[in-house]
């Protein structure tokens, strides 16, 4: 079996070289991200595996089927990269990946502290030799109510760590699961009203595209701390914009941005990077900005690498695996 794997990084060698000898598959690995141009290098493939900097359309989608692409799998958990229509239309399998939700979950909890404590503004001026406290003045989380939009396994993850702060806990999901042992199921209404941090941890699709807009801030607390470590569409950058120089937002933890691609995860000190909104955002004290890396550990690395070539071999072997389609 052949598998040609896109946008693979350093740190992923060594896992694919395990895989390769685990599951007795041939791999071709590049680091190029998945384009019509580059489409060609599947031909003769099984399967690929992708990461998410490509965008895999109707058109990527049929060049593989025509090149004989059995099977595509995404080592990421989101899968909104892919157009899954398309796919199960031409009779091509997706899978993604799955990795332990305990590292997004602790950056996420950690994402609340360093806005809680305006950890930025404080690293700022000690740069500059200025120690001074004013405008530094923090909360404690026990003193506060937190939302937690989607309850999967990162968000019950993130529960049960808060459980440990002593804070009160409010989730929203369409399904009540485990995580009702550590906070208490409402209605989103109720969490726009009465929480002091809202953390989102849901799949971006069109009824969550924008779930944080300008009419859902205006509903919150003032002084609201946002945080976003799942996909970046799901918040309204130019709401985001105006609720911090409005100041209704107190804070906000961002580890993923609308339209990233193309520039988290790459070096680009020395070129100029057309995103304005992105440059203007991160500028402000109160915004914490990361290169969407809440998921980047060791252990869930190993595992999203392991995930992207078992998919496939398990899908071809026997047509069963965690697959979107």
């Amino acid at each position: 079996m052949k598998l040609l794997a896109y946008e693979v990084r350093d740190d992923e060698r060594s896992e694919f070289d395990r895989c390769a000898k685990r599951f007795g598959v041939e791999l071709i690995l590049t680091e190029q991200v998945p384009t019509m141009e580059n489409a060609c290098m599947a031909e003769g493939c099984d399967g690929v595996t992708t990461l998410g900097q490509g965008r895999i359309n109707a058109a990527l989608l049929d060049a593989y089927k025509h090149l004989g692409v059995r099977c595509l799998t995404t080592r990421t958990i989101g899968y909104d990269h892919i157009d899954l229509a398309h796919a199960k239309e031409i009779g091509l399998p997706v899978c993604n990946a799955r990795y332990d939700p305990n590292g997004v979950a602790e950056y996420t909890v950690m994402l609340m502290l360093l806005c809680l404590r305006h950890y930025k503004a404080a690293l700022w001026r000690a740069q500059v030799n200025d120690y001074s406290l004013q405008g530094l003045y923090g909360r404690e989380m026990r003193c506060l109510t937190v939302g937690i939009l989607g309850t999967g396994r990162i968000g019950t993850q993130v529960a049960q760590i808060l459980s440990g702060f002593g804070c009160r806990i409010l989730g929203y999901d369409a399904y009540h699961g485990a995580a009702s042992q550590w906070l208490t199921y409402t209605d989103l209404e109720t969490i726009y009203q009465e929480c002091d941090i809202i953390t989102v941890h849901l799949n971006l699709n069109e009824q969550t595209r924008h779930m944080i807009n300008r009419d859902t801030i205006a509903r919150m607390k003032d002084g609201v701390i946002l945080i976003n470590c799942a996909r970046g569409s799901l918040m309204d950058t130019e709401a985001l914009i105006d609720g911090i120089e409005g100041q209704k937002i107190g804070g906000l933890g961002l580890d993923c941005f609308e339209h990233e691609e193309g520039i988290y995860h790459l070096n680009r000190r020395d070129e100029i990077i057309s995103n304005r909104s992105m440059a203007y955002l991160r500028q402000f004290p109160n915004v914490v900005m990361t290169q969407h890396m809440a998921f980047y550990t060791d252990a869930a690395v190993a595992s999203m690498v392991q995930c992207g070539v078992e998919g496939i071999c398990s899908v071809l072997a026997t047509g069963t695996y965690q697959t979107l389609l």
